[in-house]
């Protein structure tokens, strides 16, 4: 369909709608009038997206309207022209791939190109098959499967030709099939079971299903070996993904495995429920917990050597009771391998000097890193000490648990189990004659007395603390009544800082600010003028999120008088905070967010929905001066 905007857009000017839109008006969920104001809204749009994102923006459609009307008319549509009106595959990419199938002869289907060639999620393919075909798209779930289906489709034959029963419906059964357009598929399964239900399903989805009945049997009496094998497989897979944490959690019907990558947690696979006892204890073994306990939290940490990496895995593991049983975290600590060097951290030039010159060679005096849970916080604490690390000075550290072991230094990690407490080392790592003290974290007001203490007789103090802000860590200690003159004398430097996910190099498409993005972000686009934006389109390389790896955004105060004396005034955090910023040259966790996006390194909804916005942001080219950044 074409429609020919009214007077608000230039004369003659015709934009493509497709054949959805066409249908929401015919099934009534939208009106003739609303999709002429959203072809008006999309003609002014800056940045390319696709009409069906334009409507369900303005709240015309749901997500549930689109896929009801999809479902509702089996589009008679190709499958490549479908898949770039639902904004999944671009024109180009469409075309690149078409190309690729002819030089094939034809051989594989167009589907099999876009996902061997990285230009779509499977997961995207399977969906968009569905909407066309009218199919419900499955997940081949171990538990729903009637086992005794297979004795009229043996499991070798279901192999052969990638398909499964599921269960019956009726008088019919469902069968899940990984290419529901394959004919020789459809007439075994016909020949075997007669009349089916057809669904779509992943080809690795039945991998899995299959794997698992072929050994269901045997998951209540598994052997030893086996369950170690499941857990190795496991642990290697996290190193191989770059996870930084495996949770396993016992679900109504299954044992769900997650990893957490870059931040984000995703699916990675399932296990018969039946197992989970067993898999539970081995791992409560591996950290050394009780493994007759059940009712109650426990922790513990294992050592594992990864023959396939090359590398001594340690991991810090919590189980945890849940109404369905225990649920296990592991979290990787030394998987990244080698210590990161301060410089390179990803500060900015001129934040950088400043924060060594001013913060970490200074002699005395509490040097904090704020910021939640997994923002890096022990990656940039242990770069600190590693740069201090010399054969003249001497570092003594308390720490839950030691995460990197660094040669040359004398690392206590804490263990209440044996007496070995946090109040206990701290009484005690002052008789140690140190130069340098690392706290792992200060929790609690005796650690930040002892911190305090440890600086105003003459040691250097490196710690943590959990704040959003580097203002917020000044106003937390007041609240730990700890005095103001005290905080004013002895805090030297706190740097706030998060992880962001760095846009994927191989997919990034420059990205023009929306007036929305603007407008969220409180700056003006002639304040950012020069930025070049970048968004992830999504690939193989970077499991069709658009982000690979993270980026450090960094906020540093540095102290100096006008900054103590508003402290020992008791200002408030708004006030600190333009004091900062005026005379110590303190750029904000956003400002440098805004500064590293513009080089193409993060995106701005992650800029938007990761950094807290405390006040308006200066323009760019100010940013960069007060950094040193070059654009």
């Amino acid at each position: 369909m074409i429609i020919t905007p009214q007077t608000s857009t230039p004369k003659n000017t015709e934009i493509k709608i497709g054949v959805i839109p066409t249908l929401l008006v015919k099934d009534g969920i939208i009106t003739q009038d609303q999709l002429v104001y959203a072809v008006r809204v999309h003609s002014k749009l800056t940045t390319p997206q696709t009409m069906l994102d334009t409507l369900l923006e303005l709240g015309l459609i749901s997500q549930e309207q689109l896929q009801k009307t999809l479902r509702k008319y089996q589009l008679n549509v190709r499958l490549g022209d479908l898949l770039v009106e639902l904004g999944y595959l671009k024109d180009s990419d469409l075309v690149q791939a078409l190309a690729i199938q002819k030089d094939s002869d034809g051989q594989r289907r167009l589907g099999q190109v876009l996902v061997e060639n990285g230009f779509i999620e499977e997961r995207k393919l399977l969906e968009t098959l569905s909407y066309q075909l009218g199919y419900p798209l499955v997940e081949p779930d171990f538990v729903k499967i009637d086992k005794t289906l297979l004795s009229r489709l043996p499991l070798n034959i279901c192999r052969q030709y990638n398909v499964l029963p599921l269960y019956r419906q009726g008088d019919q059964i469902m069968v899940s099939f990984a290419d529901p357009l394959d004919q020789r598929a459809r007439e075994a399964v016909s020949s075997h079971l007669g009349s089916f239900i057809p669904a779509i399903c992943s080809k690795h989805s039945l991998n899995e299903a299959f794997a698992t009945i072929e050994h269901i049997g045997q998951t209540v009496a598994a052997d030893d070996n086996t369950i170690i094998g499941m857990i190795n497989l496991l642990f290697e897979d996290a190193i191989e993904q770059q996870a930084s944490d495996i949770h396993i959690e016992p679900l109504k019907d299954r044992l769900r495995v997650r990893f957490r990558q870059d931040g984000v947690m995703g699916h990675h696979k399932d296990f018969p429920k039946e197992i989970a006892p067993q898999l539970v204890t081995r791992i409560k073994v591996m950290a050394q917990a009780d493994i007759a306990e059940k009712r109650r939290h426990q922790d513990g940490r294992i050592m594992f050597p990864s023959r396939k990496h090359g590398i001594n895995l340690d991991l810090r593991v919590s189980f945890f009771i849940t109404i369905y049983g225990e649920k296990v975290v592991l979290r990787l600590l030394n998987n990244k391998g080698t210590l990161l060097d301060i410089k390179e951290i990803g500060m900015a030039p001129r934040m950088l000097e400043h924060f060594i010159y001013d913060a970490l060679e200074v002699p005395t005096g509490v040097m904090i890193v704020t910021g939640p849970t997994g923002s890096g916080k022990t990656t940039t604490l242990y770069g600190c000490v590693n740069y201090l690390n010399n054969i003249n000075t001497s570092i003594v550290t308390a720490e839950d648990p030691v995460e990197y072991v660094i040669e040359g230094i004398s690392q206590c990690s804490i263990n209440p189990k044996i007496g070995v407490t946090f109040e206990e080392t701290l009484r005690h790592i002052v008789r140690q004659d140190p130069d340098v003290i690392v706290l792992g974290e200060i929790r609690d007001q005796f650690s930040a007395e002892t911190a305090i203490q440890a600086a105003l007789t003459g040691h250097k103090v490196l710690t943590t603390f959990h704040t959003e802000d580097s203002i917020g860590g000044l106003i937390r200690l007041l609240n730990m009544n700890i005095e103001a003159f005290l905080i004013s004398s002895t805090v030297v430097c706190i740097v706030a800082q998060r992880l962001l996910r760095k846009v994927c190099p191989k997919c990034a498409e420059p990205y023009t600010p929306t007036p929305l993005d603007l407008t969220r972000l409180g700056i003006s686009a002639v304040d950012l003028q020069g930025a070049n934006f970048r968004t992830g389109r999504g690939c193989k390389n970077c499991r069709f999120t658009g982000y690979r790896g993270r980026v450090a955004i960094f906020e540093l105060l540095v102290m100096n008088e006008m900054v103590k004396n508003a402290i020992l005034e008791h200002k408030s955090s708004y006030d600190i905070r333009k004091i900062s910023i005026e005379t110590s040259g303190m750029v904000t966790l956003m400002e440098d967010g805004l500064v590293k996006g513009a080089q193409g390194l993060v995106s701005i909804s992650e800029i938007i929905t990761d950094l807290p916005r405390l006040g308006k942001p200066r323009p760019l080219h100010e940013l960069r001066r007060i950094m040193g950044v070059l654009k």
